[in-house]
């Protein structure tokens, strides 16, 4: 019995330990994390994502429901669309029901003050608002569980680049969602050189007259590619009516961007036939067995949710906000977040409910704790970097006429536009309209759009045109006297019609003269040009220089004329009876150059014959002087002094060849001078006119003016003039008579004014003026000036090049500038100079010092063998042996000539007078040569035999031979 009662006694305590052990572990399972949830209740957008919320709990704690201690409470609250709901609703879910975190909202504008309260109070607020406006880095506490509105600015732009649109409009709605991405937009299509042209701003509240209105003016407009950034409930309405005024026809592009793109499948089907042709972007979603699971189980819930919504589908959005929600369980259950504590302010007398609210003790744990969630969600990967999730992919989508949306491309940050994602890792980011699928465009087209065109309602194309008093070959503008309507006629016009004429499609426009009210001209080309930057012109026609200045202002089709800018210049006088015109054939530098070699020649001459040749022996005056005769004798072959050595008719030879070329040149140079030197310019160099002070002239109005002043030219010595006549007649006067020196004009007007016969055998035209005469720049010819970034650039641009190429600007030349001056004059007028240069020669030059080195080094060489026991004697110093080899320099060696006929070829007896024997030296040993050379010492070496001298007796000396 005892022993029952003890169990009886310990089964309570048993029971009470147990209770207090596991009482702990089940309330801390089922603790509760507060979690606000602020959406649009009557949105689609929030419809889906509330669903996918509420899903996304379940099956997160129904796969983890024995490894969670917390669960999120979620708290939800409409904010009825209102900025100031949003506000209230979240400040009600911080003080009422402190919430560790905010869901939502969804707009941006809503989000802008919700993420301030949440910055404020230091809870996350994790919200797919897409505007760029509101940036995580900025703001702490916000999250963006979505893509910023600006990472499909790039994809936006490589479509636009593909199809090579150069004008765009941009439609957005009046929201800060819509304002967003403007800027980025804008920044972007600049770096493709494409121009925004409009902008049309409408507010959700517009009216439909209102877009109507808005409408009717894009239609007055040349550019026919709109990009459109509107959420549905503005987009519907807008594209009903786009539809209405006949702008979903050929020739028209609509881009449309995410936020649009990515619900298209919930719109009505009415509203998306409207929307027939329009290309969309959107966020890439991958695809796996989990999402299409996950789409089953959530269009059978959200049709027991909304029984009256029929055409909604599963969008990006409810997958972002899926995922968020899976996010933000797996944050609260690692960061091991309790009970929510805010941190109260020390005072609170007269705080405002946001001040009274506190900071949270949680959340700054809660915030790091999501920022480091990493998962593979149904929306793809799931990584936060610098507060926003990261695009893997856009998808580009068409609009089909059935309503069915066409998938036609991808965009990837790395390889740009493809048909697919499966890319091989070589390829290149490319941006090619190739690389998308088939599209078809407004209006069932399968032309691409070109971007533009000229409609019918808009005024003509306003053509301004120049006044000018001269030079009517190539514009000249006229009224007619009944009518007043402006008459164009000219070179220049006629190239316009016949491009014109070439445009695929019809251009109506009027020309507008730049005059004053007396009918004179407005003032200078620069002028007119800088009316079209203005916009008071459409586009500037005439002869009109394409130069870097303007091209800042407007821009120029492709030049129509031959480009540069060239001097006209009299002829020089006729000078064939100068007295020095022989010296003119010659540089001074190559007469200087000749009369050096030929000096250098006589003396290498000299210095190889000297030893050996008696011709080159004798006084020092007869030495340097045979110097310079005998290699000046080469010029007429005159030279009589026979060479000896084999050095010096190697030297000879070479500069006898050297001779004949400069001798040959010489006489052709001057034949020609003296003939045809009047045909060479006046001035041939434009530096020399600067540097003389000449005065120059040019065509008043014309860019050279300026040209002239900024390379130099005094502005006092530059005159204008207006007709041929005025150049003719300051030509004619010369510089120092008040006219110029030369004319200085671009090159169509040169031509034209030397293909007057009057003209062209007087004047002559130098090498066109280019950089690298030292001027800064110079005219690409003439071409017609349009607006910066106008699209009929690139028309017509292509219109003159099919014009050049046909030779019809030839045939307009032809009428207008004549066919060229017929002058006999002009054939050889571009003569710079007649006078040969060192630079023709330097090759003979450096052969003839060559051969004369060589002569000289290979001389001294066996000079110096000859002579080296001079230079190897230990008895001499330097300065003595210098002497000693000066000295056997200048003394005479025999030669082999010359030994053989002293020589006695047989054994003859040489009769000596005993007495010059007896005097001869008694040296032990004598050479042969002292000997004889002793012996013909005396009146040639032969012995006289006088009556009144005594007979000696005779010494026979026997030459023996071996």
């Amino acid at each position: 019995m005892q022993r029952y009662f003890s169990y009886l006694l310990v089964l309570p305590l048993l029971f009470i330990v147990s209770f207090l052990c596991v009482v702990p572990i089940i309330s801390g399972q089922t603790e509760a994390v507060d979690v606000g949830v602020i959406l649009d209740a009557d949105n689609i957008v929030g419809k889906v994502s509330q669903t996918c919320i509420s899903m996304a709990l379940e099956d997160f704690y129904t796969l983890h429901q024995n490894q969670s201690t917390t669960r999120i409470v979620l708290h939800t609250r409409d904010s009825k669309g209102d900025d100031v709901e949003a506000a209230s609703a979240a400040i009600d879910l911080l003080k009422n029901v402190q919430v560790q975190a905010i869901l939502g909202p969804q707009r941006s504008s809503q989000a802008e003050f919700v993420i301030y309260i949440g910055n404020k109070t230091q809870i996350p607020i994790i919200s797919q608002a897409m505007s760029p406006s509101l940036s995580p880095v900025d703001n702490p506490y916000f999250i963006r569980a979505a893509q910023s509105g600006s990472s499909q600015v790039e994809s936006l732009t490589s479509i636009i680049k593909a199809f090579g649109w150069r004008e765009v409009v941009l439609i957005y709605e009046d929201t800060d969602y819509g304002r967003g991405i403007m800027p980025n937009l804008t920044d972007s299509f600049q770096q493709i050189s494409t121009r925004v042209r409009h902008r049309s701003v409408l507010s959700l509240s517009a009216s439909d007259d209102r877009i109507l209105q808005e409408l009717y003016k894009l239609m007055t407009m040349q550019t026919r590619v709109f990009v459109l950034h509107m959420l549905p409930p503005l987009a519907s309405r807008f594209f009903t009516k786009v539809k209405q005024v006949e702008m979903m026809n050929k020739g028209y592009a609509w881009i449309i961007t995410d936020g649009l793109t990515a619900l298209l499948d919930s719109m009505d089907s009415a509203d998306i036939n409207t929307m027939q042709g329009v290309i969309g972007v959107k966020p890439y979603v991958p695809k796996s067995s989990q999402l299409e699971n996950f789409k089953v189980r959530w269009r059978k819930r959200f049709q027991q949710e909304n029984p009256d919504m029929d055409r909604i589908e599963l969008n990006v959005f409810g997958l972002w906000a899926y995922d968020s929600v899976t996010a933000l369980a797996m944050a609260v259950g690692r960061s091991g977040i309790g009970e929510s504590k805010f941190k109260k302010p020390v005072a609170m007398e007269n705080l405002t409910d946001l001040a009274a609210i506190g900071t949270s003790e949680m959340g700054p744990r809660l915030l790091q704790s999501i920022q480091n969630i990493k998962f593979k969600g149904l929306s793809g990967d799931f990584h936060l970097v610098n507060g926003q999730l990261q695009p893997l992919a856009f998808q580009i989508v068409n609009v089909l006429g059935s309503g069915d949306i066409r998938q036609i491309g991808f965009w990837t940050r790395e390889y740009g536009i493809s048909k697919n994602l499966s890319l091989a890792s070589n390829k290149n980011y490319t941006t090619r309209k190739e690389d998308l699928g088939a599209i078809k465009w407004p209006g069932e087209s399968n032309i691409v759009p070109k971007g533009w065109e000229m409609p019918t309602s808009e005024k003509k194309l306003r053509v301004g045109v120049p006044v000018k008093g001269g030079f009517h070959e190539f514009i000249s503008v006229e009224r007619d006297p009944q009518t007043n309507a402006v008459i164009a006629t000219g070179f220049c016009i006629d190239v316009f019609k016949e491009v014109i004429e070439l445009l695929p499609y019809a251009v109506p426009y009027e020309f507008l003269p730049f005059e004053t009210l007396d009918g004179e001209s407005a003032g200078s080309y620069d002028d007119l040009v800088y009316q079209t930057f203005f916009g008071n012109y459409d586009a500037v026609v005439g002869d009109i220089a394409i130069i870097s200045n303007r091209s800042r202002f407007v821009d120029f089709t492709f030049p129509y004329t031959e480009s540069g800018v060239a001097m006209v210049v009299p002829f020089e006088n006729d000078d064939r009876k100068n007295a020095w015109i022989f010296m003119k054939p010659l540089e001074m530098d190559l007469w200087l150059t000749t009369g050096f070699f030929f000096i250098l020649t006589g003396f290498v001459v000299w210095f190889v014959e000297h030893r050996v040749n008696k011709e080159f022996r004798g006084p020092p005056g007869k030495q340097i002087g045979l110097i310079f005769w005998f290699s000046f004798s080469t010029l007429v072959y005159a030279h009589r002094e026979k060479l000896i050595s084999n050095l010096s008719r190697f030297v000879v030879s070479v500069w006898v060849f050297v001779v004949l070329v400069l001798t040959s040149s010489y006489t052709a140079s001057l034949t020609s001078m003296l003939t045809v030197e009047k045909l060479k310019p006046s001035v041939t160099d434009i530096r020399d006119l600067i540097e003389n002070k000449e005065h120059v002239g040019y065509q008043e109005g014309c860019f050279v003016e300026g040209l002239l002043k900024n390379n130099g030219f005094d502005p006092t010595n530059i005159k204008g003039y207006s007709t041929f006549e005025e150049f003719d007649e300051a030509l004619s006067n010369g510089s120092k008579n008040g006219g110029v020196a030369a004319i200085i004009d671009e090159l169509p007007y040169i031509r034209l004014f030397l293909s007057n016969p009057k003209y062209c055998a007087k004047y002559t035209m130098v090498v066109p003026i280019n950089k690298t005469a030292g001027f800064g720049f110079v005219s690409a010819g003439f071409g017609f000036a349009f607006p910066k970034g106008s699209p009929l650039v690139p028309d017509f641009s292509r219109a003159i090049l099919s014009v050049t190429e046909e030779d019809i600007v030839s045939g307009i030349e032809g009428k207008w500038l004549g066919e060229g001056a017929t002058c006999a004059e002009q054939d050889g007028a571009r003569v710079t100079s007649d006078s040969l240069t060192l630079d023709s020669f330097k090759g003979l030059f450096l052969a003839t010092a060559v051969a004369s080195l060589s002569a000289i080094i290979l001389f001294l060489s066996l000079f110096l063998y000859d002579n080296r026991n001079i230079l190897a004697s230990n008895d001499l110093s330097i300065r003595q042996k210098a002497f000693a080899m000066a000295k056997t320099f200048d003394e005479e060696k025999e030669n082999s000539s010359d030994t053989s006929k002293r020589k006695n070829p047989t054994r003859e007896s040489i009769a000596v007078p005993a007495a010059a024997a007896a005097d001869r030296p008694q040296s032990p040993a004598i050479s042969e040569s002292q000997l004889v050379e002793w012996i013909f010492s005396h009146d040639g070496g032969f012995p006289t035999t006088e009556s009144n001298t005594p007979i000696h007796e005779n010494i026979e000396i026997v030459e023996s031979t071996e």
